[in-house]
């Protein structure tokens, strides 16, 4: 059995243009793994992490890559993640089965936008992480500003464990507070590293940074304090514990320097993820015991569930276990699906069958394959801590694998909802079958990609995360499939919801030759409160049987049926309690049939009596443009009915965040760039839903009610 101690899984994140690739071809490049540099930009064969043409071409990640590295005796699974917020799934994805990550700062743009999303999702999963700050040898670097900023905005303490020996275009190296020596990478790609004394200027900065980190360290071990108030010596492997047990605690994030793309700090870096992250030993995972919870469920009343936290079991990382793993990517390939999985527990061996939990099939592993980017390398098995793909299985993304002896399900991975969306169709009619696979084949790829048809049109629908996630997915159909596609201008998905609460009283009743329908429900409607993230929620208050029991989820059913259209302008309608306090049914007539139709032309009804609002979603905007163009930019987003949320100004760039409806923000690239003369730049990601102005629903309806009569018409 390998040594698990000697195992690291790792994520690189970071905001966009952060450097996140680079860093990941220099760890391959250092590691042994690839015998020569190649650069996301520039000339070469493009990074050996992006392997999909386009993102050679855009010089952006858009699926998230693994690979596997050995350094000082350590395995360590990489993978490195997407910084553009339109694919944000891939992170999320690759975080939620990883053991820790590198959160990689740009030493002048700090902490972005991305960067607190990225934060968000590491917290959720309670990932402990180092951050590296990257690009020091930029103009304008800082990386003071950048420890500030990720203890003010990110809320973490950060321990800056070197500092850097010169800046921007006099970066040499670094030095290491811990050892208390400079560190130079000497040779054409920096391979050699050189230990040097401290120069001389920087020995008072040294010191006195050395101490600053020692006290905060201080507060983490009575020990280390004793020593410092003694003034005692602190032996090396003393410091090294604390910030190592600081970090798994998530109590602080060590800070790490350097300059990927120049070929400095990246070697310490790897040293500091085999020294403070942890192994797949120290991470403390739980699964839910399925066989107790559903035990749980037929106990109780059927309209309440057990509490599943109850019901959670730790997993143990050990081979001789029964198998407990988790499909957390899906790729559609020629030969079939190709799906990565995280070992938590037990082991999978080539040729042996396990059970999808959510189906309850048992499904063969028929080959097995440890990747490398986009290449292979077949496994005959692999244990408890591993990354590996399995070849031809059909399953979605979350599913859990369980050998025989455990029924344990895992948390599913958190998908944000998708706020854009438009239409699509193949320019030549012998394409629908084209188009129709590859929809299909992303639909399952990526869980914030959702296709659907609209029912009056007969067009189909493709909805995402942001335009650039839309356009990626098109041009991959032109490519990938030779399909040319006819694309609809984008629209935003607004939803609906009501405004005030409304009582109900319906009564279906329909009368042919033999037994007709007959249903009766009575109750309220009442608005959620706007934090709930709920969108719909059913309370069944009957008593007495006035409805009987088998009519209840017939009821539920239709009611949620009724809001797939809302009464405004056909979107989907949130935030609904609906209450059933009472009811009639009759012995003959009544059916499960009659109590959806009833509950549906109810609810249709009631919603229309709700005084519904419509709700827009809003986003956060991240601007990054020379000062002296502030003015116009603040001015310009006001006009779209943005709100600043925060402005700063860095050696002489502005650094602008507000949100702003989504509605606005369809040219907003172009404006932008017209507006800064080509230097402004921006990120923009998902941030809520808000009601809209009157005025601005009015139009919105007005304008789909207008295309509905296009359509009436035209037909």
């Amino acid at each position: 059995m390998k040594n698990l101690d000697k195992v690291r899984n790792i994520g690189i994140s970071a905001h966009i243009d952060s450097g996140k690739t680079t860093l990941t071809e220099r760890i391959l490049f250092y590691s042994g793994r690839t015998y020569k540099i190649e650069e996301v930009r520039g000339g070469g064969s493009g990074a050996v992490m992006d392997h999909m043409d386009l993102e050679r071409e855009k010089g952006i990640t858009i699926t998230s890559a693994a690979t596997q590295v050995q350094w000082n005796d350590h395995t360590v699974n990489v993978i490195d993640t997407p910084g553009h917020v339109d694919f944000t799934v891939e992170v999320e994805r690759s975080l939620r089965v990883l053991d820790g990550a590198i959160l990689v700062l740009c030493s002048v743009g700090g902490v972005q936008s991305q960067s607190l999303t990225v934060d968000r999702q590491m917290k959720r999963y309670g990932i402990p992480r180092i951050a590296f700050i990257n690009k020091c040898d930029r103009t304008g670097a800082d990386p003071k500003s950048v420890c500030k900023q990720v203890e003010e905005k990110l809320g973490v303490t950060p321990v800056p464990l070197q500092i850097p020996i010169g800046l921007e275009s006099n970066h040499k190296g670094v030095v290491d507070l811990i050892e208390m020596r400079a560190v130079f990478f000497d040779g054409d790609n920096g391979e050699t590293v050189r230990y040097e004394d401290i120069p001389a200027e920087l020995k008072d900065e040294a010191e006195e940074a050395r101490a600053h980190m020692l006290e905060q360290l201080s507060l983490y071990d009575d020990e280390l304090m004793e020593a410092l108030l003694e003034e005692a010596d602190i032996p090396l492997e003393k410091i090294h514990a604390v910030v190592r047990e600081a970090t798994l605690s998530q109590s602080i994030t060590p800070v790490m320097m350097g300059s990927a793309f120049k070929n400095k700090g990246v070697q310490e870096l790897l040293d500091a993820v085999v020294r403070y992250l942890p192994s797949p030993l120290e991470r403390d995972v739980t699964a839910i015991d399925v066989d107790k919870l559903e035990a749980a469920e037929r106990d109780m009343d059927g309209n309440e569930k057990p509490d599943s936290s109850q019901f959670r079991v730790a997993l143990q990382p050990e081979d001789d276990l029964p198998l407990v793993c988790m499909a957390f990517k899906t790729v559609m390939e020629q030969f079939g699906q190709l799906t990565y999985t995280r070992i938590y527990q037990g082991k999978i061996k080539k040729g042996e069958s396990y059970r999808n939990v959510r189906t309850g099939n048992k499904v063969r592993f028929g080959r097995l394959v440890r990747m490398h980017s986009n290449d292979r390398e077949d496994v005959e098995e692999a244990g408890a801590g591993d990354i590996v793909a399995v070849v031809g299985v059909d399953c979605a993304s979350g599913d859990t694998f369980c050998g025989d002896g455990a029924n344990y399900s895992l948390e599913s991975i958190y998908v944000p909802e998708p706020v854009i969306r438009l239409s699509i169709e193949p320019a030549k009619r012998d394409s629908a079958d084209k188009l129709g696979k590859a929809l299909e084949r992303f639909r399952r790829e990526d869980p914030t990609f959702h296709v659907q048809t609209d029912e009056e049109t007969g067009q189909t629908i493709i909805a995402g995360m942001g335009q650039l996630h839309l356009e990626v997915y098109i041009e991959r159909i032109k490519r990938e499939y030779k399909c040319e596609c006819i694309v609809g201008e984008p629209r935003v998905a607004y939803k609906e919801t009501p405004s005030k609460p409304v009582e109900f009283n319906y009564k279906h009743k329909k009368q042919t030759g033999g037994s007709g329908q007959y249903a009766h429900v009575v109750g309220k409607l009442v608005p959620m409160e706007e934090t709930d993230t709920d969108h719909y929620r059913f309370v069944n208050e009957i008593t007495g049987g006035r409805i009987p029991k088998e009519y209840i989820g017939s009821v539920d059913a239709g009611f949620q049926r009724a809001l797939v259209k809302g009464p405004l302008c056909e979107c989907e309608v949130v935030g609904v309690e609906a209450h059933l306090s009472d009811g009639s049914y009759h012995d003959v007539d009544s059916s499960e049939m009659a109590f959806k139709i009833a509950s549906f032309d109810c609810m249709r009804d009631t919603l229309k009596k709700s005084d519904p609002a419509l709700l827009e979603p809003l986003m956060t905007l991240d601007i990054e443009a020379p000062d002296e163009f502030q003015g116009s930019i603040t001015g310009h987003l006001s006009s779209k009915r943005g709100v600043i949320n925060s402005s700063e100004t860095r050696s002489g760039t502005c650094y602008i965040i507000a949100e702003v409806p989504l509605a606005a923000m369809f040219d907003y690239a172009n404006e932008l760039r017209s507006m800064t003369q080509g230097k402004g730049g921006f990120s923009m990601e998902f941030a809520r839903y808000a009601r809209c102005p009157r005025n601005i629903q009015e139009e919105v309806v007005e304008k789909r009610r207008k295309e509905l009569e296009e359509r009436k018409n035209a037909k």
